[in-house]
């Protein structure tokens, strides 16, 4: 079974306003709600390829609510914890105005409840596949990605981490089967600019050293890199397509990665559909469908 992390999904309203006035009543010309949050992105995109996953996480209040009724009605299985307090967080984003977003906070998480999900986790058992997707929430111990990498350790659960700086590093110990930072992320961590393919291997070398499997790199309109578990190295520059939205284009990566992985056991294919789904999403308005994957696949096969 797949299962994908979100400590602090949100539902996300999504509006355009034409002509944004500050300090005025403003209208809307367009909207759109849906669920949101790293491992959720996920897996929408493992549904839209025709995988199941169960969603794991927190929610509370009505909005949590639905965020299940919608995952539910894509087809995701709904594994989240119920919180007794607070409400689901609301994300606002203006897409009239380029990077304009509104965050909520999400409810506070209590050990009671961190335990709980640390309980299912804890009935994950070989073949099984967990997306560890996006910061922890400032009510979590900063050492969750630690603890829950430790619990599975030795497992053979497949384990993939998407996060930056240290909560990256300190899970390198416990060999997660794919990372996936972006360029200027792995920069960060060895206090580099890295701009080119050529550039990111060494680093990303590095990262495998210190005990990752497989390291995807992506680098947006650069394209991609990925140091397979056989010390292949696989790049590719960025597919042709126009750019409308890159919310979500890294989720969709590592999503489009194990999906290739798992169906043919192949590096090459993998890291081509992880690129494919990666592009589609950012050439699409929303998260990619499975004809827009294979569409972009094309360009790299």
């Amino acid at each position: 079974m797949i299962y994908t992390v979100t400590f602090n999904p949100s539902l996300d309203y999504i509006v355009t306003i034409d002509d944004f006035k500050l300090g005025l009543t403003n209208r809307t010309s367009s909207e759109l709600l849906l669920p949101g949050g790293k491992g959720i992105n996920v897996s929408t995109v493992l549904r839209n390829l025709g995988i199941e996953s169960t969603a794991l996480g927190f929610i509370a209040g009505f909005t949590g609510e639905e965020v299940v009724r919608r995952m539910e009605q894509m087809g995701v299985k709904n594994g989240f914890i119920k919180m007794d307090q607070g409400f689901t967080r609301i994300n606002l984003k203006l897409k009239s105005m380029d990077g304009m977003e509104i965050n909520g906070m999400g409810p506070v998480i209590s050990e009671e409840k961190i335990q709980m999900l640390m309980d299912r986790l804890n009935t994950l058992k070989q073949g099984d596949v967990l997306f560890l997707s996006g910061s922890i929430p400032a009510s979590m111990p900063d050492d969750a990605y630690q603890k829950i990498m430790k619990l599975l350790d030795g497992r053979g659960v497949q384990t993939v981490v998407d996060a930056t700086k240290d909560l990256l590093r300190k899970v390198l110990p416990y060999h997660p089967f794919l990372i996936k930072p972006n360029n200027h992320e792995l920069g960060e961590i060895f206090g580099v600019e890295l701009k080119t393919r050529e550039s990111v291997v060494p680093y990303a070398r590095k990262l495998q050293e210190q005990g990752a499997r497989n390291v995807l790199v992506s680098m947006a309109g650069e394209g991609a890199v990925l140091i397979a578990e056989d010390k292949t190295v696989y790049d590719t520059p960025a597919p042709k397509g126009k750019l409308i939205n890159g919310v979500g284009a890294g989720d969709s990566m590592v999503a489009g990665f194990m999906a290739g992985y798992l169906e043919k056991k192949n590096y090459k294919y993998a890291f081509h559909m992880g690129v494919a789904a990666g592009s589609a999403s950012a050439f699409s308005e929303n998260l990619a469908t499975k004809q827009e994957i294979e569409a972009v696949y094309q360009q790299l096969s």
